[in-house]
């Protein structure tokens, strides 16, 4: 499910303080508005609602991993107690080994247990980099792959069913309808009116915008330019590294053959869904600035979620105190 709150964010700004196309034909507040003002604003506007919330992410992240790096014990200060156990054991055996010559013939050769060199992996049952299926135990988070995991790529099929299980998980009934009762409270589109029937047109929009956005970006451009859209973490490495790394998951993102490219799936998808969205709202929102507007607030949106997701096997292991 895609994050899409900054985006009724901004289409509600634009619409309470009034619009100006490029011929000045439209203004709901006032006349006389000048377009570059209200662009500068609301650009603003959009800004820093993501400022604040990368803000918070960072004031309660960066102390819990600046403490897990720290408390860290070192493991390559020296070598493994075991290997120097065997080292001594077997110079003590050299040393004491008699003469092949002198020593005289066993009965019988008696034999010896083979030590255990079964390999241990030390990442067994490690919550570092380990998704899970929701976060808060509530919001999706289907489309994340756990720290160091090598999966298959998904078929085609597999990327419509992950769409649809984003579409129509009951998380998005319940979002589509907080967003509804929100845009109709504060009246962002009037022509949509108000009562039962207002409350079910302002539904069935929001639930559009959150389903087309994720069959566009996990299923239809991803089958075509065979991409994979899921979230490989990274997770590990400092707070910017990983911060860092899920910023670039917008544009860069893995194949189905296993190499990177140009992340069409969230560029070009987000591109198509703010491009439908104008055939089902009002008339008065329907331009290209903002369909612009609309198209950079969902990547905004999207690398906000890709940094929750990155860092959700922290804030679920150090803060919620989860396996």
């Amino acid at each position: 499910m895609h994050v899409l709150y900054e985006t009724e964010i901004i289409r509600r700004y634009v619409h309470s303080h009034g619009y100006c196309d490029s011929g000045g034909k439209y203004d709901t507040r006032e006349t006389g508005c000048s377009l570059g003002r209200q662009r500068g604003d609301q650009l603003e506007y959009a800004m820093l609602t993501n400022r604040w919330a990368c803000v918070a992410l960072f004031l309660i992240l960066s102390p819990t991993l600046a403490w897990a790096q720290t408390a860290e014990p070192d493991k390559q200060s020296g070598p493994d107690p075991g290997q120097q156990a065997q080292q001594s054991g077997s110079t003590v055996d050299s040393a004491t080994q008699p003469d092949a010559a002198t020593e005289p013939k066993p009965l019988m050769d008696m034999p010896t247990p083979a030590a255990n060199r079964t390999p241990v992996n030390p990442k067994t049952n490690s919550p570092e980099g380990q998704q899970t299926k929701r976060m808060f135990w509530i919001i999706p988070n289907f489309a994340a792959v756990s720290a160091d995991t090598h999966l298959p790529p998904l078929t085609t099929g597999g990327k419509y069913a992950l769409a649809m299980q984003d579409s129509v998980d009951y998380s998005s009934f319940v979002w589509a309808g907080m967003l509804a009762g929100q845009s109709m409270a504060l009246r962002s589109y009037p022509e949509l009116r108000n009562g039962v029937a207002g409350y079910s047109r302002y539904y069935w929009r929001a639930f559009a915008d959150q389903a087309s956005g994720s069959f566009f970006t996990e299923a239809f451009v991803p089958a075509i330019t065979h991409e994979d859209p899921r979230y490989f973490t990274l997770g590990h490495g400092g707070f910017f590294r990983r911060a860092k790394y899920a910023l670039s998951r917008v544009v860069v993102t893995k194949t189905d053959s296993g190499g990177r490219s140009f992340n069409l799936s969230e560029i070009v998808g987000n591109g198509l869904e703010a491009g439908l969205s104008n055939l089902y709202y009002p008339p008065e929102e329907r331009s290209l600035h903002n369909t612009a507007i609309n198209w950079v607030a969902q990547l905004e949106a999207a690398s906000l979620n890709n940094i929750i997701r990155e860092f959700w096997p922290d804030i679920r292991h150090k803060l919620l105190r989860q396996k």
